[in-house]
């Protein structure tokens, strides 16, 4: 059911391979002219327009945007015991990692009485997007919260669309999920209309504007926030999700084939792609693909999935052709299995994140393994990283030079400051030793 793209017989070139790998299109830009209007409308409406839009493309109208305490005091107790102590488990591994990630200031001294220090300030307020629609994403709340909380950030605003099975309030175990974190404000709006509403806030409904957006979502989410980019700050675009495997013949076929099916699942627009040397394991992976994809509750979205451009197998000459193609590819989520996967995974650049080895699949980071799930797609893992604690960090850096620290750096300055024809620069420096000059 997967296209085959053949590679063998040639060693391609970047610029090859990102024109023969399979990969799903999306145009945001060709929705921005749909989505503009919206934030436009939110910006000079606020809360009542977010609220119209949402009744009109969600079929429902929540009472507030604010969930109320209560409701989200409800939702805890009504959570499954399960559910409740795997979110739990959950949240400490991925608190732990995220903590790790936390950088310290640290001071460089140039010369005597001449010092740079860097320090690492959070973002003071942030909104946190968390998809609705085809499946529920409490692991979404954990990714985006976690990393905030580690960083410091102060104020914190979870957004989630409105579920007309739920009274107009965000499903309840994204609520439950925000309570266990101590998330105190949620608002039950989505799509476009919810990241100009976190974008321009409302005074009057008490929504404060936040000063950065992260949180992936659908073509309009990831429209809007391009065009609120400037007024606040935003986190990588997210395309539909996507799965590379670096395999051999060594590889499990059952184990790669769950893993596509498992990624296909999400999205018909979601890629599930098997680079490999071998043609019996790429055979077996098909079989197994086909046995198996028909008794998953998600089986017409995960055939469109995989019959689809953006998916398929890809066959090469060697390993090392195959994790060179892996590299140019730059999936979000890259599985190594091979005989020497912990070394074959040292030699990738570009991954959003990398599995090593048949038992750390994919949906062990979606929920469990500690690490973030909120990655970069559509081959931006060559230049974006996915969402951290580093993501609601700013850099600082404070100078400080004593008199004569400056004094012996001077007649550069001024030399620089002549060269680019900005004299006022060098005399702002020679004004501070002009007294002992005369």
């Amino acid at each position: 059911m997967m296209q085959r793209i053949d590679l063998t017989g040639s060693k391609p070139t970047t610029a090859q391979l990102r024109r023969r790998l399979p990969r799903g299109r999306t145009d945001v830009a060709a929705v921005s002219e749909s989505v503009s209007p919206i934030l436009t409308a939110v910006r000079e409406r606020g809360a009542q327009a977010a609220l119209d839009y949402g009744e009109r493309f969600d079929g429902v109208r929540p009472e507030a945007v604010r969930v109320p305490q209560a409701i989200i005091d409800a939702a805890v107790a009504a959570t499954s015991k399960d559910v409740h102590e795997a979110l739990k488990q959950a949240i400490e591994r991925v608190r732990r990692v995220h903590a790790d990630q936390v950088p310290t200031t640290h001071t460089t001294e140039l010369a005597p009485g001449a010092r740079v220090t860097e320090k690492f300030l959070p973002i003071e307020r942030v909104g946190l997007y968390v998809p609705g629609g085809k499946a529920v994403y409490p692991s979404s709340v954990m990714m985006n919260v976690i990393p905030a909380q580690e960083a410091g950030v102060e104020s914190m605003v979870v957004v989630s669309p409105p579920q007309a099975d739920h009274g107009g309030w965000p499903h309840p175990t994204i609520l439950a999920a925000c309570a266990l974190l101590g998330v105190e404000e949620v608002w039950a709006v989505g799509g476009a209309q919810a990241v100009a509403l976190m974008a321009y806030g409302d005074d009057e409904a008490g929504l404060r504007p936040v000063d950065m957006i992260t949180g992936p979502g659908n073509i309009f989410v990831t429209a809007a926030k391009r065009l609120v980019r400037g007024v606040v700050g935003t986190d990588a675009e997210a395309g539909p999700t996507e799965i590379a495997i670096v395999a051999d013949e060594s590889a499990d076929p059952v184990y790669l084939a769950y893993d596509l099916i498992s990624q296909a699942e999400h999205d018909p627009m979601a890629a599930s792609v098997l680079i490999t040397d071998s043609v019996e394991l790429a055979d077996a992976v098909e079989k197994e693909v086909e046995a198996r994809y028909t008794v998953t509750a998600n089986a017409e979205r995960v055939a469109e999935a995989l019959r689809g451009e953006q998916s398929g197998i890809v066959l090469v000459d060697s390993l090392d052709v195959a994790l060179a193609t892996a590299d140019a590819y730059a999936a979000e989520h890259l599985e190594i299995h091979t005989r020497q996967a912990e070394s074959d995974a040292e030699r990738i650049r570009h991954a959003g994140a990398i599995f090593v080895g048949p038992y750390s699949p994919v949906p062990l980071g979606d929920y469990a393994a500690g690490s973030n799930h909120v990655l970069p797609t559509s081959g931006t893992a060559r230049f974006n990283p996915g969402l951290s604690t580093h993501t609601f960090l700013r850099p600082v850096n404070t100078i400080s030079y004593d008199r004569d620290a400056l004094r012996q750096i001077a007649p550069a300055i001024i030399a620089l400051a002549e060269e680019e024809r900005l004299p006022a620069h060098g005399e702002a420096i020679r004004a501070r030793f002009d007294t002992e000059e005369n």
